[in-house]
């Protein structure tokens, strides 16, 4: 009979002992780190995109903001197009893993929701950042292409995973949460920042059709968002956030908030291709979006001491840390809008504390995720957990 010999992830064995990897020493084998590669990455592009695009959209003139927002826009790039290629190493390799990830996984597939808005906000601030470095002709036509891609890809994910959920996902009762927001709060990404391709196209029937089609995105996020809440809010009350991990995931509520508000507010900036409407696209951007930003901070008020209770109590870093950023962001832009319209230097001062919050919330989760890529923890499988809690959750 032979003998055996544990080993560590991350370990060899020759013959006159063991020696631990530098780099991904969680990991069996480096190439391991792309076996549960899930579109949940995604969020990190998310997250560094409206960093750009918020620090663009602040009423506020500060030397070099400008600047740093272009960097920023690069690392956004740089990373959606290294994520693309990494995932479609998972898609080829591992197409076990990503087959049962979608087909068999609720608590994976609803981050299919990620890949679009990541499309959409890396394309935006293509348009709005790029021309500095690419000029204006390939910004706008890199923009187009990603917002048609995102959009497309949006709209699959909006009807495609809840048509899962309900035809073959195995769902149990009391394992909703904030997570479940994010395909059906992807053509609200859409709707918010289609309007800026308005000017761009040609004028008279293609102007309007965007419009209106930005305007019908904007209504089916915001209706399927509203069919949702409430079984989110009721685990959550039920559940008290159980496990611990999840508690970041609050933040996620901000997101259909703050995007719709940004929304509203890019739709009237356009309204004059279609004059008859103009003054009621215009009343429409501040009688919805004061009152739902309004609602946004209250549930701010709500998330923000929920996790700083957590990590008083011990909550350890894992993707989840992303839901700190992309639906803040949207709070940002939807204030700065606005602040844009009515004039008010209070929603002025309402975006840039928000950019504040927002600029904290990436740091921790760019550092945390740069620590434990280092280490390939974060590229491991999640616990096995009771049904339905988000891979995201994994560390």
């Amino acid at each position: 009979m032979g003998t055996t010999t544990a080993t560590r992830p991350g370990t060899s064995t020759p013959a006159g002992g063991s020696e631990t990897r530098r780099f991904l020493p969680a990991l069996d084998r480096p190439g391991d780190l792309f076996r549960h590669l899930g579109p949940n990455w995604y969020a990190a592009v998310m997250g560094t995109a409206i960093v750009a695009n918020g620090a663009n959209a602040l009423p506020v003139t500060v030397p070099g903001l400008h600047v740093a927002a272009v960097l920023v826009w690069a690392l956004s790039l740089v990373m959606l197009v290294a994520l693309a290629c990494a995932r479609a190493v998972h898609l080829v390799r591992h197409r076990d893993v990503a087959g049962r990830h979608l087909l068999a996984d609720p608590s994976v597939a609803v981050f299919y929701g990620c890949p679009p808005m990541a499309l959409l906000a890396v394309g935006y601030g293509t348009l709005v950042l790029g021309p500095d470095v690419l000029g204006t002709g390939p910004a706008v036509a890199l923009d187009a292409l990603l917002w048609t891609a995102g959009t497309v890809y949006a709209v699959i994910a909006a009807f495609g995973v809840p048509y899962l959920m309900i035809t073959r996902h195995e769902v149990r009762p009391g394992t909703a949460n904030p997570t479940w927001l994010l395909p059906v709060v992807a053509p609200m990404v859409s709707a918010a920042l289609g309007p800026a391709l308005i000017p761009h196209l040609p004028a008279g029937q293609a102007r309007e059709t965007m419009l209106y089609g930005c305007y019908g995105l904007f209504g089916a996020s915001l209706l399927a968002t509203l069919v949702l809440l409430p079984g989110i809010w009721t685990r959550l009350a039920h559940d008290k956030l159980a496990p611990i991990t999840l508690t970041p995931t609050l933040f996620l509520v901000l997101g259909p908030l703050g995007q719709s508000t940004t929304a509203v507010n890019a739709l009237s900036d356009a309204a004059s291709v279609a004059p008859r409407f103009a003054a009621a696209m215009h009343a429409f951007a501040i009688l919805y979006g004061v009152p739902v930003i309004g609602f946004a901070l209250l549930w701010l008020a709500l998330a923000v001491p929920a996790n700083v209770r957590a990590l008083r109590r011990g909550m350890p870093f894992g993707m989840t840390w992303w839901a700190f950023t992309f639906p803040v962001g949207t709070c940002v832009t939807g204030a700065a809008g606005l602040a844009r319209h009515t004039g008010l230097d209070a929603f002025t001062g309402l975006a840039v504390a928000l950019y504040l919050l927002l600029l904290t919330g990436w740091l921790a989760a760019a550092t945390g995720t740069v620590r434990g890529a280092l280490t390939g923890r974060i590229f491991l499988p999640p616990a096995p957990t009771p049904a339905a809690e988000p891979a995201l959750a994994s560390t």
